[in-house]
This record gives structure tokens, C-alpha cells and sequence, in this order.
């Protein structure tokens, strides 16, 4: 697929970087192609120049049921004919707090907000005010959002460091930087440390490089956490309602603390949510530990957190969603090698990772900052002109809606992206 020099998109992104600073509204978007999509459907982007995308980008992931489906939408539609914010309580957020605490089993409480990263600095702060602790165990290239104590870029021998400019250096000091799946590591951690409130971490790294944990190590940490007197927060941004209706915490089946869900849980709906257990969360409700927001539990988001669980548990796609991914893991494989392109492909069928790694498997952060980024970042652009749509950090995400139509396009789509990516790389 040819790029077209003054194409629509091309005009718009001259247009927009008049008055938005790169042309973009996320720093997370800069470095992607500044193509300007019309809509979505299903697993599918149609663009403004009319060409289409089969889509494994998912909005950076919370389209788990596809683009617009028309259940959520109708029902947000309905929803917000009544109002939008009324500064006080409505029924929906009730229901969708009853409704999620009996999907996930394990919390008491939930409080619900409209970014993770406000959810984890909520998380973070209530284990302060349990514990009387200050500082958190963290693990190397996890993420936890884009404020100053929890934003880092990471130096090969795991030290972190303020990942941008007007970052707080000494607000990062509350963090303790550890590999992730070393239970070793966090032992000598807590050890050296009396001061530790939390241990925060992905329960799979998803974010970067779809990493699972270890035999053991999600059990580990809990284990740990008991003996050591921390709260254990689960980071489900992303692997919440996507790894298994009941996210990380029920396919692995540990329990945490607390836990912080978003993304797929609204189905592309902005919202967030921290669950946990009832003495940690009723802080919160005593007024002790403050939580606030202007559009905590809107009706947008309630509603729309009410409609995509529920069809999440009444469809249950997840062992759909695997089975796709694993097939399409296999055939990314298969293509690339025909091409000699020597790509390693890991993760789970709903959220897997490619990358050029030398044919090593990807165990934790500092496995990941050997592979060659620069390279596969070339090559999601050649897919993106071939009509395959991912990010260039190497996550590929699959919905509910993608289908065999989906997966047949996407094959010829691939094999065509990396034949051409092969030429040029002679």
C-alpha cells in the first residue's frame, strides 16, 4: 500500500501541528503515523483517505469488543439522555460497583475514577495510610502512569531515572526499583528496606513485551507481602477484563490488596476503578484518606462499564480471543521466517509481542532493552501501509471482534509487510 504525499491525513497533520504541539494529544502518538482515521467498526479503521485497517492497536487496548459495538453504544446513549454529571450519586454507579465486585470475586470496595494513573496514585496513597510506610516496590519497566513519582526511564542495569524534562527527580525516590520475576530480589528488597508501604506490579508485564510471570511468583509476592506487613497492588490497567473476565488475579489466582483495572473494563469508554479489600477502601469513605474527581463515576462511564461487563460475561470471548491470537501468533511466525526476518513472537493470544530479539526469549525489562526497537518501529510502519494496524512498541492486542475474514486479510496483509520490509532491508 503506497503513501500518498497529499493525502487527507497528510493535510490534517499539517493543520493540526499549528495548533497542537507534534500534532498530537499524547506524547504516546508521536512517534506512530499521524494517520487521521473517520471510524471504526469491529476490528476494523477506515481512514479519511478511504483505506482500511485491520486493527491490533485496540486504542492502545480498551476496544476488547471492536469499535463501536452497538449494545455499548446504545446503551451510553440511553444513559446520558437523563444527564451527564450531577455532582452527586446515581443508581448506575451502585450496579456497576455490585456488578464488578461479584465479576472479580475478590473485592469489597470499589472506587471509581477516569484515568489508571489516577487510580494507581490513589492505590499508592492508601497503602501509605495503612501501613505508616512511604516508599513501593516497583519492578523495571512496568508502568504506572505518566506522573512524576511513577514515570522512569530505565538504564540497562535496571537503575531508573526521570523519563522527561520538568520531571521531579527526588519524587521518584520514594520508588524501589527491582527486577521483575526475581522473588529473590523483592525478598532482599523488603529485607534492606523497613520503610516499604507497597509492592505495585503488572501481574503480566503487558505494557512491554507481554512477559508472564514465573511459576510461583505472583504467589511469591503475596507471600512476601504477608510476611513483611505490605499491601500488594495489582496493576490491571491493562490485563484487567482482557488476560480473563476476572483479569491476572483469577487466571493466576492470587489475590491482591488492591488492584487498579481501566481499559478494556468500558470497552473504550474512559474510566478507571480501584478495588480492594473493604478495611483498606473505607479510608477512603471515613474521609481519612482523600480520593476526589469532578467526573468520578459519570454516567458515561457507569453506564458504560455496566454494558461492557455485562457482555463480556454473558458472550465470554475469552477462550475465542486466545485461540485467535495463538493461531495468529503462529502464522506472524511462519511469515516472517519465509522472509528471513528472524521476528520472536511471545505472550498471551489476547495481547502477544513481537520483536526482533535475536530469537531469545524475553523474560523481563532488561531482556527487553536488548531487542532492536529501532528496527521493529520501521516495520510497523510498513504494516500500517500495508493495512495492519499495531503499535510500535511491539504489543499486538486482539478483540472480541476479530474475526476469520479479519484473520485471512490480516495473513496476506502481513506476508506482503514483510516481503517488502525484506527487500529493502538487502
Amino acid at each position: 500500500m503506497s503513501t500518498v504525499i497529499d493525502s487527507i491525513s497528510a493535510r490534517l497533520d499539517r493543520r493540526a501541528r499549528q495548533h497542537v504541539p507534534g500534532g498530537v494529544n499524547s506524547n504516546v502518538r508521536l512517534a506512530a503515523p499521524h494517520t487521521y482515521f473517520e471510524r471504526g467498526v469491529g476490528a476494523r479503521l477506515f481512514d479519511v483517505d478511504g483505506r482500511d485497517y485491520v486493527d491490533y492497536l485496540l486504542g492502545q487496548g480498551p476496544n476488547i469488543l471492536g469499535h463501536a459495538p452497538e449494545k455499548l453504544q446504545s446503551d451510553v446513549a440511553q444513559a446520558v439522555r437523563r444527564g451527564m454529571l450531577y455532582g452527586a450519586q446515581h443508581e448506575a454507579e451502585v450496579l456497576a460497583a455490585e456488578q464488578v465486585c461479584e465479576i472479580l470475586e475478590w473485592p469489597e470496595m470499589v472506587r471509581f475514577g477516569v484515568s489508571g494513573t489516577e487510580s494507581v496514585q490513589a492505590a499508592l496513597r492508601l497503602a501509605r495510610a495503612e501501613t505508616g510506610r512511604r516508599r513501593f516496590i516497583r519492578f523495571e519497566g512496568h508502568y504506572h502512569g505518566w506522573l512524576d513519582t511513577t514515570l522512569a526511564s530505565w538504564s540497562p542495569d535496571g537503575e531508573c531515572s526521570p523519563a522527561s524534562a520538568g520531571q521531579l527527580s527526588d519524587h521518584l525516590a520514594e520508588a524501589i526499583p527491582t527486577p521483575w520475576n526475581d522473588l529473590e530480589a523483592v525478598r532482599l528488597q523488603l529485607e534492606q528496606h523497613d520503610d516499604v508501604a507497597a509492592i505495585i506490579t503488572e501481574p503480566v508485564m503487558l505494557n512491554a513485551g507481554s512477559i508472564v510471570p514465573r511459576d510461583g511468583y505472583l504467589e511469591g509476592l503475596r507471600e512476601l507481602a504477608d510476611a513483611f506487613g505490605v499491601v500488594l497492588i495489582f496493576d490491571e490497567v491493562i490485563t484487567g477484563f482482557r488476560v480473563a473476565l476476572g483479569g491476572a488475579a483469577q487466571r493466576y489466582g492470587v489475590t491482591p490488596d488492591l488492584a487498579v483495572y481501566g481499559k478494556a473494563m468500558a470497552a473504550g469508554w474512559p474510566v478507571s476503578m480501584l478495588a480492594g479489600r473493604a478495611d483498606l477502601m473505607e479510608r477512603f469513605g471515613s474521609g481519612e484518606v482523600n480520593h476526589s474527581g469532578t467526573f468520578n463515576a459519570s454516567v458515561m462511564a457507569t453506564a458504560a462499564t455496566l454494558s461492557a461487563t455485562t457482555i463480556l460475561r454473558e458472550d465470554d470471548p475469552y477462550a475465542r480471543m486466545e485461540a485467535y491470537g495463538e493461531r495468529l501468533m503462529d502464522e506472524v511466525r511462519g511469515s516472517a521466517a519465509r522472509h528471513g526476518l528472524g521476528l520472536h513472537v511471545q505472550g498471551l493470544g489476547m495481547a502477544f509481542h513481537v520483536s526482533f530479539s535475536d530469537g531469545k526469549a524475553i523474560c523481563d525489562y532488561r531482556d527487553l532493552g536488548r531487542t532492536d526497537t529501532e528496527r521493529y518501529g520501521r516495520l510497523s510502519r510498513v504494516l500500517a501501509d500495508h493495512g495492519v494496524w499495531v503499535a510500535g512498541r511491539g504489543v499486538w492486542y486482539v478483540s472480541a471482534a476479530h474475526d476469520e475474514r479479519d484473520m485471512a486479510d490480516t495473513l496476506t496483509r502481513v506476508d506482503q509487510a514483510f516481503a517488502e520490509f525484506a527487500r529493502h532491508e538487502r
